[in-house]
């Protein structure tokens, strides 16, 4: 299963986390974030990961091409959008789009206007934090979306929940980040270590 760990600010915690088995390191772009991380620091994170870690960059309605800039200087391998960025916006990216949607009893339908090609993050909806809130979203409506398309969960999830929400949502993969943290962009080694164990110890994860 596809693992994201975002929020990332430290080189010891994107070790971890690349230890324990990220498939993707999330890193914040968005200034107005806790877990903002400057582009030449994220950089020097980047490029000690392995070719099988994608670092992927966080945006909040951006430029376009202040974030496709960053995307070079960096070496993102996708992006990720947490603002009300349209379609014309995502045409203008230089690398893969994940598109973070806010989803609440009524969203099922709300996200089939996005194309197939642009991946579907399901987050809290928070018109201030953008994302990183720490609560989780209806897991129901959810499981409605990835039944249709594959999608990646996030909102609130934690070692002692994570192997529920896969369960009950079945996602392509998942989203973490408050939840292993101490403090905004301050990792915690042992609760990454524990997601990991609950993620391969969930049944619908081993067989993804």
């Amino acid at each position: 299963m596809f693992v994201k760990i975002c929020g990332i600010t430290r080189i010891e915690d994107a070790r971890v986390a690349i230890a324990a088995g990220a498939s993707a390191l999330g890193f914040v772009f968005w200034p107005k974030s806790p877990r903002f991380i400057e582009p030449n620091a994220a950089r020097d994170i980047v490029v000690t990961l392995p070719p099988s870690v994608t670092p992927i960059g966080v945006f909040v309605d951006q430029p376009a091409d202040e974030v496709n800039a960053i995307v070079g200087r960096v070496g993102l391998g996708a992006v990720q959008l947490h603002g009300s960025e349209n379609d014309a916006y995502v045409e203008m990216m230089t690398r893969p789009v994940v598109k973070a949607v806010a989803i609440h009893a009524d969203s099922a339908s709300s996200v089939d206007g996005w194309s197939p090609e642009v991946r579907l993050l399901l987050d809290v909806h928070d018109p201030v934090k953008k994302g990183g809130t720490g609560r989780t979203i209806d897991w129901t409506t959810a499981a409605a979306i990835a039944s249709r398309r594959p999608i990646i969960l996030a909102g609130g999830l934690t070692p002692s929940n994570v192997s529920a929400a896969i369960a009950h949502v079945r996602p392509y993969g998942i989203d973490v980040s408050s939840g292993v943290e101490t403090q905004p962009g301050i990792k915690d080694h042992e609760r990454i270590k524990a997601l990991f164990e609950a993620v391969h110890g969930s049944h619908y994860a081993t067989r993804s």
